[in-house]
């Protein structure tokens, strides 16, 4: 894609549904990430290191199952598996208003609820990234990618404050009603989706789980692109697992906030993520997407101080100002590294790719989110927010000094990227 055409996929009536999709299920999503942690703290009177744990239950099917469900995707048509995933989570959320409706809910039910959704998403995610390039040609993928950014982000504007205002006014159980509903819209849109797709490439030999799932992860590992990519975004996965563990814990105990304040704090953020998505298209192809890959990893691991030098009701701006610094730099960073991903990888491995680098890029989530919950509950959580930044300053050098910093175009030709290791 170029700049003189950014909207060349306003007209492309399937892309629509699945941005129409995306947007609806971020909306609903948002509002459980903020609602079920809430819930476990408010309602249901939640330690740090069951929060943590809970943070951990919902990021350790990345673990357990990202690997296969990568190898399985590249069996399959995509949108069919996206509608299935869709449905699982809607059925799975509506289990928790449901035990409260019969005043049955305990803390205990979140986590295999969470697990059961999380399981779901990984299946959705490894699809949903390797569906968008069947769907428009490469030269739209840094456009598509930004638009669908742009409905994440501005889900995770309105998303918090609404579901911080569902939990005020309506309590925690309703608002993930309202996640489990936006699913069901999401799968009503991705059913409308009229291209057809490919079948399958069927490997010589048959279908080899193993060694499937071993090829996309050489692929991942020995790629001079994709290894620092994932090593970055690891790193950063770890931190912010320790971060997402005790971050909402230290804004109510610590800060005293109260949901309202909270959500206003992740709206004002968040405004970050949409003014990245909209900044993204013309960074990138001005600075070159791995220098820009570079500049946003520097904001996004420095930025992160703000949150333990935030002290009392104040210290509500300095964690919002942190947010908002997040917000622009994962934002940009993520629209370059996932729209390099897709161009460098061949069809019959996307599937694989994506879910090799989520494996370990999101499978480290959990780690963070134990050792941060564990370690808050002995040192505190303002101590675990200096470790974890602390560690995101490590995730700056391995873009910094790989060849990835000297990709310049995400519109040259696989092979020419693979080759030559992104030399411009």
């Amino acid at each position: 894609m170029t700049v003189s055409t950014p909207d060349s996929l306003w007209r492309h009536a399937d892309f629509r549904r699945l941005w129409a999709a995306e947007s609806v299920s971020q909306l609903g999503t948002q509002v459980s990430l903020i609602a079920l942690p809430l819930m476990a703290i408010i309602a249901l009177h939640a330690t740090p290191f069951q929060v943590g744990l809970l943070t951990a239950v919902e990021f350790l099917p990345f673990l357990l199952v990202g690997l296969p469900a990568g190898a399985w995707v590249d069996r399959m048509r995509r949108r069919p598996v996206l509608i299935a995933a869709d449905l699982g989570r809607a059925a799975a959320l509506l289990i928790l208003p449901a035990a409260y409706l019969l005043d049955l809910l305990q803390l205990w039910m979140l986590f295999p609820v969470v697990f059961l959704v999380g399981v779901l998403t990984v299946f959705f995610d490894v699809a949903y990234g390797s569906y968008l390039p069947s769907l428009v040609d490469r030269d739209q993928l840094v456009d598509g990618n930004a638009k669908l950014e742009l409905s994440r982000t501005g889900a995770q504007i309105v998303g918090p404050g609404l579901g911080a205002g569902l939990v005020q006014v309506l309590t925690a159980p309703v608002a993930v009603l309202a996640d489990a509903l936006s699913f069901l819209g999401s799968a009503l849109f991705l059913i409308a989706v009229k291209r057809r797709e490919q079948p399958p490439v069927v490997p010589e030999g048959g279908h080899r789980l193993l060694a499937e799932i071993g090829e996309g992860l050489r692929f991942v590992i020995s790629h001079p692109l994709l290894r620092p990519i994932a090593l970055t975004t690891a790193t950063l996965n770890l931190a912010l697992g320790a971060n997402q563990a005790v971050l909402l814990v230290f804004a109510v105990r610590d800060l005293g906030l109260s949901p309202v304040w909270i959500g206003a704090v992740v709206i004002a953020g968040n405004i970050g993520g949409l003014l990245g998505a909209v900044l993204s298209g013309r960074l990138a192809p001005r600075l070159g997407y791995g220098p820009t890959i570079v500049v946003s990893v520097t904001v996004f691991a420095t930025t992160s101080v703000l949150f333990p030098l935030a002290y009392g009701r104040a210290g509500a701006f300095l964690v919002a100002a942190g947010l908002f610094a997040a917000g622009v730099s994962a934002v940009v960073y993520n629209i370059a590294q996932i729209s390099l991903r897709q161009t460098v990888t061949p069809d019959r491995l996307l599937g694989r790719m994506n879910s090799s680098m989520r494996f370990v890029v999101w499978g480290i989530i959990p780690l963070g989110a134990v050792a941060g919950g564990v370690a808050a509950s002995q040192v505190g959580s303002r101590a675990v927010l200096w470790a974890a930044f602390a560690v995101g300053l490590v995730a700056i050098a391995p873009p910094t000094l790989s060849a990835l910093r000297s990709v310049r175009d995400v519109s040259a030709p696989d092979e020419e990227l693979a080759t030559v290791g992104g030399q411009p």
